[in-house]
């Protein structure tokens, strides 16, 4: 009937071919010479037949979709460039491979039985999770049903380290803020102060490490360490904090740009010229070359970790972008981090 949808049979028909060898040919399976497998693709293309996913997942055994669970509320994952930025490089790369990209996000505590509920219930072939917590039960539910998994950032939680088949990416967050830390004690900055992310995850942990590894020796001084929770609002309060307790204080090495912005408010607010009196670097380089001043910060390629993520979970799949999964075991990935000068230290 004119404006049917094509079936299977048509293609076929269409190929001079069985539907037994178009099935294999649109469901990716193997054992169709290259003339054939031609033959049946331009039938495909020229018939417009779309391939039921209901019914191919029956044969192939998979669902077609990736679930990404993001371990924030979306008040925060819209507010915060790191997150549009990891998501379009995992988006970029399940694309490739035809894989739709199903989003969760954690609004609070009561969601983990839902979320866990989902990713058990066969829906999805694999899950990419990242912003955990040290305590979030999202890993051991995952676990727990099976599902391949990769991780955005290193796993705090007990016994992660000595599980040989975790698969994660993260940049080198205490290097890092080492670069930073001494960048500051070059330029001739000695009380340095530092605003942290939520120490319950892992990057705020080891950005807070490589503070004090750089000051080494010459020690930290307690009232020169406040928690801004990642937030620009929580930067901005940190500051003002710092400044009641340290007025005296030279620099401040904020652990992401969203609260260097906010200190750099706060500075502002208060009559503080940066650098001239009181230096200020960041974490990320996502929009700091907007800031006012340009802000000096630690470069990671957030883009480019996100695509690492999804390429891992691929391989654990058997796939791959190109139809060629690389070769070589499969281990974590800790990708460089890299200070970038500007106006702001």
């Amino acid at each position: 009937m004119h404006g049917s949808r094509p079936t299977l049979e048509a293609v076929a028909a269409h190929a001079g071919v069985s539907r037994a060898t178009v099935s294999r040919v649109v469901n990716g399976g193997e054992g169709v010479r290259k003339a054939l497998r031609e033959r049946v693709q331009a039938s495909v293309a020229a018939l417009g037949y779309v391939p039921n996913r209901a019914a191919r997942s029956l044969v192939t055994r998979r669902t077609g979709a990736v679930a990404v669970v993001i371990a924030e509320p979306e008040t925060r994952v819209f507010s915060d460039p790191f997150f549009a930025q990891q998501l379009r490089g995992i988006s970029r790369e399940l694309s490739a491979c035809d894989l739709q990209l199903v989003l969760l996000l954690l609004e609070g505590r009561t969601n983990h039985d839902r979320i866990g509920r989902y990713l058990a219930g066969g829906h999805v072939d694999g899950a990419l999770m990242f912003s955990l917590h040290r305590d979030d039960p999202l890993p051991s539910m995952a676990g727990a049903t099976g599902l391949p998994t990769v991780f955005g950032g290193r796993p705090g939680w007990p016994g992660a380290e000595d599980d040989p088949d975790l698969l994660y990416v993260d940049t080198d967050n205490r290097g890092g803020a080492r670069q930073a830390v001494a960048h500051l004690l070059e330029r001739g900055r000695r009380r340095i102060a530092v605003i942290t992310g939520p120490l319950d995850q892992t990057s705020a942990q080891d950005r807070l490490d490589g503070y004090h590894d750089a000051l080494g020796a010459a020690g930290t001084d307690p009232a020169l360490v406040a928690h801004g929770h990642f937030t620009a609002e929580g930067g901005e309060h940190a500051m003002a904090e710092l400044l009641d307790r340290r007025p005296d204080l030279d620099a401040v090495f904020a652990c992401n740009d969203l609260m260097a912005s906010g200190a750099l408010r706060t500075l502002r607010a208060r009559g503080r010229r940066v650098p001239e009196d009181v230096a200020v670097v960041g974490y990320d380089d996502l929009e700091a070359a907007w800031a006012d001043p340009a802000l000096t910060t630690v470069r990671q390629d957030v883009q480019e970790m996100g695509r690492m993520m999804a390429g891992l979970l691929l391989r654990r799949l058997g796939l791959a972008a190109d139809g060629v999964p690389p070769a070589g075991p499969l281990a974590p990935v800790v990708t460089p981090a890299r200070l970038v000068v500007r106006d702001s230290s």
